[in-house]
């Protein structure tokens, strides 16, 4: 929200940088929109891909807005701005999700795939941030964009290499909007939350959580895994702008802004053996299911 007392000129420093914002976005829209929809698949992922950023570039826009103590008015056109590309691209990935099957759009709440529920978890007593890390004594393994042999193009979120049966926590309040299996991911739970974006946890082995229940920051959503497509056990954390794959955005940095730090050094011992038992050799490291 706008604050409520503005330094000197307000309307007409925000009126400029309203339309100045205004037209910017106008001209990336245009931009998002020149590429055909119906391209087919390759088509279709560019798209998402000019979406995802026209989106993130509006809502930095939005937070500079805010920052500024711009108008209401000013900040309100800018977050409508920004929904309405969200809209278009949640839109075009649900329908190609729901073409390809992808459990997310066609089983959301898992009881088709009879996936591994657990008891239902409850929000934690006391809370010290409303944001935290996703689960506790890991090492970050393979990161966002990273290349590899089990993606199809780039790796969409960030791996966190824990033991199987470690608790996965929800990073921050929000709601359980997907509790499914059967892809690539496993078991996995997609919580959305208060500013629009969604957190996925994936290759879990058990869910705590169902569809439709709130989760408090902290809260036990399941326990890690290898299910899904894996080598090893690990989370899989990534933050979408949809509840579909193809709108990811780099989930460290957004962590970042929630003043949520992670650490890349290892803090989960891991035996330096390689096949056989060998000393001197580092084991393999877990890879992510898409």
């Amino acid at each position: 929200m706008g604050r409520e007392h503005h330094r000197r000129c307000p309307r007409t420093r925000a009126r400029l940088s309203a339309a100045t914002g205004a037209a910017l976005l106008a001209l990336l829209l245009t931009a998002f929109a020149a590429v055909p929809a119906a391209a087919g698949g390759d088509g279709q992922r560019h798209r998402a891909v000019r979406a995802v950023r026209v989106h993130e570039q509006a809502r930095e826009r939005v937070d500079r807005l805010r920052e500024a103590g711009a108008l209401p008015s000013a900040v309100e056109e800018a977050e409508e701005r920004r929904k309405a590309v969200r809209d278009d691209l949640w839109d075009l990935l649900r329908a190609g999700a729901r073409e390809t099957g992808d459990p997310v759009a066609v089983d959301p709440s898992g009881r088709a795939g009879r996936c591994p529920f657990g008891d239902r978890s409850r929000a934690p007593e006391q809370r010290s941030s409303p944001w935290t890390a996703p689960t506790r004594r890991y090492w970050l393994s393979a990161g966002y964009a990273a290349k590899g042999s089990r993606w199809a193009r780039r790796h969409t979120g960030q791996d966190f290499a824990v033991d199987s049966g470690t608790p996965v926590y929800a990073v921050g309040s929000g709601v359980v909007r997907v509790t499914t299996c059967g892809d690539g991911f496993g078991n996995q739970v997609l919580v959305r939350h208060g500013d629009g974006y969604f957190t996925q946890y994936a290759h879990l082995s058990r869910i705590d959580v169902r569809r439709g229940q709130r989760v408090a920051a902290g809260q036990r959503l399941g326990l890690s895994g290898r299910s899904g497509n894996v080598t090893g056990p690990h989370l899989h954390f990534e933050v979408r702008i949809t509840p579909y794959l193809g709108s990811q955005v780099p989930p460290l940095p957004w962590l970042r802004r929630k003043a949520v730090q992670v650490s890349g050094a290892p803090v989960l011992p891991r035996p330096a053996t390689g096949p056989g038992g060998r000393p001197g050799e580092r084991a393999p490291q877990p890879w992510s299911g898409r």
